[in-house]
């Protein structure tokens, strides 16, 4: 074997691509992504040992790619439920701050500045986030290029970067005299404005893909996401040392969250549960012991924050209960995904009941003008009328 032929395989080993350098090369932006080592070659597949028809969606046989999955798995690598959970707490703090700036008074002048650093600190870890994961920060820029208002990563990328200027100007401005001191107060309540849809756009992000368990939790993961925010804002702000005064609003405001949170996480649940195999994931494997320890610690906070009682450990360990349930809940929905998405019956029993694209535009008519009526069947007996073939997989004669 040659030196030339040696170094052209040890190349394409590393690469992952299996890219010929004497047929072609492989360059620009996209060359740059990672690339998971190449998938073993499939010499065949197995015959069905039952007639799909006429198993269930949980049996061996039920009707799928031979049991491949019908979508790839989201690579999404860990910065990304970071980011989820940090851009919440950025938000729902800008919020926060602002409402103490002018309803608090000069009482609540110093956590209405305590506000304003989180938010603008967790706006620049966010997008340092962001960028770690897309690879190089000329990516992120790339995306400010247009503004695509049904687009939403398009949007949540202009939240996230307008988010950021303004709370970094309220930050630096708003104690300033003059101008600049009614600047920095104008920014402020921008960044507000902007937190709302920072502390929740991810789940809308995240629900406008074809995942099934993603695709399922639409209309709650958005709810739940900006209620765990709140809990995730006002449970951090407690750790930092404050006055009666500050303690008394900081504690009505991270209990709204906290109880908003349980209630919605059980709207979470009982939305995947209306299909078996899109909803398995929150109660399986390792996405669903995540999500167990998140309820666990999320209700626990809660559970300590309202006995009575204001000794400090007690209201340290609260924090702490609360901020691991809030990470723990972002880590678990990307694994759910994940899950959900290997899983070919996850995206068929969900089809069958009408979700994807049929959910997504309207479309309840079949291809013959007929109106469909969900739930759709497996494989349906023939009706009258229509033409029906049996196919039979026999074993060639020796």
């Amino acid at each position: 074997m040659s030196v030339a032929t040696l170094l052209d395989r040890l190349q394409r080993k590393a690469d992952g691509r299996n890219i010929d350098t004497r047929a072609g090369i492989l360059e620009g932006e996209g060359a740059q992504q990672r690339v998971k080592d190449p998938e073993p070659v499939r010499h065949g597949m197995d015959v069905l040992p039952t007639v799909p028809s006429r198993s269930g969606p949980d049996s061996e046989g039920a009707p799928s790619y031979y049991g491949m999955p019908v979508l790839k798995e989201p690579l999404w690598i860990w910065t990304v439920p970071a980011y989820f959970y940090v851009g919440g707490v950025a938000g729902a703090a800008s919020v926060l701050g602002v409402s103490m700036e002018y309803l608090g008074g000069r009482r609540l002048e110093r956590l209405a500045g305590r506000c304003h650093a989180v938010a603008t600190a967790g706006d620049i870890v966010s997008a340092g986030l962001l960028i770690h994961d897309l690879g190089r920060p000329s990516r992120f820029l790339n995306m400010l290029r247009v503004f695509r208002p049904t687009s939403p990563m398009s949007v949540g990328s202009w939240v996230l970067a307008g988010s950021g200027a303004v709370n970094t100007a309220a930050f630096v401005l708003r104690r300033m005299p003059g101008v600049l001191g009614v600047m920095g107060r104008t920014a402020g309540m921008v960044g507000a404005v902007l937190g709302l849809p920072l502390a929740g756009y991810t789940a809308v992000l995240v629900s406008n893909t074809a995942v099934p368990l993603w695709q399922q939790v639409g209309r709650t993961l958005p709810l739940f996401f900006m209620a765990s925010a709140t809990a995730s804002a006002g449970s951090l702000l407690s750790l930092f040392p404050h006055t009666d005064a500050e303690e008394r609003v900081l504690r009505r405001f991270r209990v709204a969250g906290k109880v908003a949170e349980v209630f919605t996480r059980e709207a979470v649940e009982l939305e995947a549960r209306q299909v078996v195999e899109v909803g398995k994931p929150l109660r399986t494997g390792v996405s669903g012991a995540l999500w167990t320890l998140s309820r666990t610690c999320s209700l626990a906070g809660l559970v300590m924050d309202v006995l009575p009682g204001r000794a400090r450990w007690k209201q340290v360990t609260a924090d702490v209960l609360s901020t691991v349930g809030a990470v723990a809940a972002r880590y678990a929905v990307i694994q759910a995904g994940r899950a959900s998405a290997r899983n070919p019956q996850a995206t068929f029993q969900g089809q069958r009941q009408g979700l994807g694209a049929a959910q997504v535009e309207g479309n309840t008519k079949a291809s013959d003008g007929k109106p469909l009526s969900f739930p759709l069947p497996v494989l349906g007996q023939p009706q009258a009328g229509m033409p029906y073939a049996r196919f039979m997989v026999t074993q060639p004669e020796p």
